[in-house]
């Protein structure tokens, strides 16, 4: 099934999306549902909540009393986390039972206002974030809920920044018009994005491309968008040893292909195929055949440079995952290349050079693979001996390298 988290701060518009997505035919999970639902009389969570902040928050029917809770927690950041700890595993609990009863195929969409604060991102295939700017989201509760605005504000205050939303965010939803906008949007997000995606993930191949080496600017979200993906990527498996962000979007300010690339260490090729099942549940199934990076003058062998490939399912953010075995020729090249980049910007000119070239000679191709076989070329003949020689100069060692 294909995976949602939803969320966005208080008065973004999250709930109008959610109804719009459960009419589509979303399974909606939703947080604030069931973070009722596990404090109802007699439940384990309320018992909880009475031992924890006094009998006082407990109404007369026996019920929950949020008024009395909600000044309690909401001026303390420390009773909050309080609340937080006892309630956010009873909710998670819960959630993970509706999901499992959801049906192959489905589309699940967990609605949890919390998910950036407490970290969730990874658990999904795809984050959904609706936002509006605070001076829109204040006049909301103002106007519709009857709060003052310094009550707004403490409210926006205490949940988690626009910047820190956006960082966790595949989609970004804008509610800063009207409503029928904003239902457009998550009509077109559905249609054109979610369906195809939980098709992929239901038949395991990756989302097609058809495009030819088209270079782009660079895009300071690339980094943003490896981070999320390699985070799932690392969640879906604990054989995985790591990710790195690798390849040309992989070095700040160099115009690239928009394809992320990825570098996932195993300990063994064993190992790569045995985690092929779960990468592809996550998201990235395999890409068919037998793959091997090509060899370098400094290791000939071709056995030495074999790797599996996996490609992003979803077909609005395209990614290559190469899977390497830790310390082989292939994953040193990779973190070691990136580096050079990074570090030498005369040779990152030079490498734009020649891929502007031969861009420009494949222009009419339907597709990127002569484009990188003659790339290889260049890796092979003109880059791997400066490389050497740039890291013996500079003591630059593999296992120091930055994941991103």
């Amino acid at each position: 099934m294909l995976k949602v988290g939803l969320t966005g701060g208080i008065a973004a518009g999250k709930s109008l999306v959610a109804r719009r997505l459960s009419e589509r035919g979303a399974v909606l999970v939703d947080a604030d549902v069931l973070a009722r639902e596990v404090v109802e009389p007699g439940t384990e969570g309320l018992a909880a909540v009475a031992a924890a902040f006094g009998r006082e928050v407990i109404n007369d029917d026996g019920g929950l009393d949020r008024a009395a809770l909600g000044a309690i927690v909401f001026g303390d950041p420390a009773k909050r986390e309080q609340l937080n700890a006892i309630v956010h595993p009873l909710v998670r609990a819960r959630s993970a039972q509706l999901v499992a009863e959801a049906g192959p195929g489905s589309i699940v969409v967990q609605d949890i206002p919390l998910l950036v604060e407490t970290g969730q991102g990874a658990a999904f295939h795809l984050v959904l974030v609706v936002d509006a700017p605070e001076e829109i989201r204040v006049r909301r509760m103002v106007d519709l809920r009857g709060m003052a605005p310094e009550d707004a504000r403490s409210r926006i205050a205490a949940q988690a920044t626009a910047e820190q939303r956006r960082a966790a965010a595949d989609v970004v939803l804008e509610n800063v018009s009207s409503a029928e906008d904003l239902l457009a949007a998550v009509d077109r997000l559905w249609d054109e994005r979610l369906v195809p995606f939980a098709e992929n993930l239901r038949t395991e191949r990756a989302a097609p491309r058809s495009e030819g080496p088209r270079l782009v600017d660079p895009d300071p979200q690339w980094s943003d968008q490896a981070r999320r993906l390699g985070a799932r990527i690392v969640a879906a498996d604990g054989r995985v040893l790591g990710v790195a962000h690798v390849g040309s979007t992989s070095v700040p300010g160099l115009p690239a292909k928009d394809v992320i690339d990825l570098q996932v260490s195993v300990a063994s090729l064993a190992d790569a195929d045995a985690i092929a099942a779960n990468l592809a549940a996550a998201g990235f199934p395999r890409w068919p055949g037998q793959w091997r990076d090509s060899p370098k003058p400094s290791c000939p062998d071709p056995a030495a440079w074999e790797k599996r490939m996996h490609c992003n399912a979803d077909p609005g953010r395209a990614a290559n995952v190469h899977v390497r075995v830790q310390g082989s020729p292939g994953w040193c090249y990779a973190l070691g290349f990136r580096d050079w980049l990074r570090a030498e910007a005369p040779v990152a000119a030079e490498y734009l050079a020649e891929k502007r070239r031969l861009a420009e000679l494949h222009a009419g191709d339907r597709s990127s693979g002569r484009y990188a076989k003659d790339k290889d070329e260049w890796f092979t003949d003109t880059a791997e001996p400066r490389l050497r020689d740039w890291i013996r100069g500079s003591g630059w060692r593999p296992e120091e390298a930055a994941a991103f």
